[in-house]
């Protein structure tokens, strides 16, 4: 008998067989199988200064940090994806096609336990109240009822002040997602509200912006920083993550990533023209001359090389920054094996290098930028990065403002670092007020050198003679 049908029907049901084969099998893979199947592991973040972030050496930031070290232990390439905010990150992380974890900067929050299971902590913060220095100061949360107190939406933090409303009712707080911390800082320094409440570590990054912020108190105890992971019945990404973080306290390498990112202060302030004036006459003579021979090898003048190298190191040949940049120019490895230095803290090779690098990033500024314009912005560059010095020139256009003019971009550097802003750009957040400050530093001490070697130069006397004359500190000009 001739039954055309059921050649098609077995066919067919061959196929869902077979389907249901291979999607069996793709469920019996593990999470970590999944990973190393696909090559590349997936990390969710924020893009803020304790998390993740673009400076003039690349990516970088604790959470990054530590990602790419979990990542190379797996063997697989990194994929950081910044979420805009605290919600939309857990959002991401539930809603992830795959295997997935966010690394950024979360306290453990009961509130999410449903969801949500957080890895080995590896980092204790104090949640803290922090106010403007001059007002009058909180020192409990009843002393609160009647400020203006802001936190992030969806933190821990803003779990943990609407529980505290059981007991004091009066507490009144607002919630943002159109703000990163940066500008719960910024918004208290200047005033525009009286309080917020964040965590240590970002304070402590963020302090050196925001001189006026202090804190208030303490909101409670320490609480556990860790990794978030959406709840699995298999644990293998889960294990890994652990079993990582043991490794690495054991060995040490946690202790020096948290002392690189929280454990130094960067050298941004005005030290002082007294300081400034005692290392010209204990410092500056030893390397005088790499200074001039620099300048007159590169094209530039050499006091202005000591004014980027004072800014940089104080004159110190061994100093090393908490981002591991080293010597006078704090040049990176990357940097310095670009411009031929060998050995980084040997003062010649370091302001040779220095001098080249600087040039080469002033190469890269459009040659229509008028000087001494087009110097800061290489000065600029050469500290945030030319990207961001993009971005800003792209930000100080869009404002109607001269992207051609430093006067005008500076102005706009700092907005980097406010989410409304950074989030419209290429690079997304940088430290703008960082370069800013770079800048102004170095313009201050190349005018005090200017005015303190002008005479000698014009003469080309022998090097550093005039800075041991007696009552140099009282020669400097009013008022710097």
């Amino acid at each position: 008998m001739h039954r055309p049908a059921l050649r098609p029907i077995r066919f067919k049901a061959l196929a869902i067989a077979l389907c249901a084969v291979l999607l069996a099998a793709c469920e019996q893979s593990s999470q970590l199988e999944q990973i190393q199947e696909a090559g590349s592991l997936r990390v969710i973040t924020r893009n803020t200064p304790t998390t993740f972030y673009q400076d003039r050496n690349g990516d970088t930031g604790l959470e990054y940090e530590l990602a790419k070290r979990f990542a190379d232990s797996l063997g697989v390439s990194l994929d950081m994806q910044a979420a805009d905010t605290v919600d939309s990150l857990y959002q991401q992380l539930s809603n992830a096609d795959g295997p997935a974890l966010a690394a950024a900067g979360l306290t453990v929050n009961p509130a999410r336990s449903e969801q949500i299971r957080f890895a080995t902590p590896y980092l204790d913060v104090i949640p803290q109240v922090v106010y403007r220095r001059g007002s009058r100061k909180p020192r409990s949360i009843e002393e609160l009822y009647d400020k203006r107190l802001m936190v992030l939406k969806g933190s821990t933090l803003a779990d943990q002040l609407r529980a505290l409303q059981a007991t004091h009712p009066e507490l009144n707080f607002e919630e943002s997602d159109s703000v990163e911390v940066v500008d719960l800082l910024r918004m208290v320094n200047d005033g525009e509200i009286d309080s917020a409440v964040v965590y240590s570590n970002e304070l402590v990054v963020n302090q050196a912006f925001y001189p006026a912020v202090s804190v208030a108190f303490d909101l409670s105890d320490s609480q556990p920083m860790a990794w978030a992971l959406r709840e699995y019945a298999d644990t293998t990404l889960l294990d890994a993550v652990n079993s990582f973080f043991a490794q690495i306290k054991d060995d040490g390498t946690l202790d020096q990533l948290i002392e690189r990112f929280y454990g130094h202060s960067d050298v941004l302030d005005y030290v002082g023209a007294r300081a400034f004036a005692t290392h010209m006459q204990t410092r500056l003579p030893r390397y005088e001359t790499f200074l001039r021979q620099a300048g007159d090898q590169n094209g530039l003048d050499w006091r202005l090389l000591a004014a980027m190298s004072y800014q940089e190191s104080l004159w110190d040949p061994d100093a090393r920054s908490a981002t591991g940049v080293r010597g006078l120019m704090m040049l990176t490895l990357p940097t310095a094996k670009f411009v031929g230095v060998t050995n980084r803290v040997d003062p010649q090779q370091s302001i040779n290098g220095g001098a080249r690098y600087l040039i080469w990033v002033r190469d890269q500024i459009p040659a229509d930028i008028p000087e001494p314009d087009r110097t800061w912005f290489a000065l600029a560059a050469y500290n945030v990065g030319l990207g961001h010095l993009d971005d800003a020139r792209k930000l100080t256009a869009d404002g109607g403002r001269d992207p051609n003019r430093w006067i005008d971009v500076k102005d706009f550097l700092p907005l980097l670092q406010k989410k409304q802003w950074y989030s419209k750009t290429r690079y997304g957040y940088a430290r703008g007020s960082e370069p800013v400050h770079y800048v102004q530093n170095i313009r201050r001490y190349y005018d005090i050198l200017q005015w303190v070697t002008q005479p000698q130069s014009e003469s080309r006397q022998q090097p550093a003679e005039q800075y041991h004359a007696p009552g140099i500190l009282e020669q400097l000009p009013d008022g710097v």
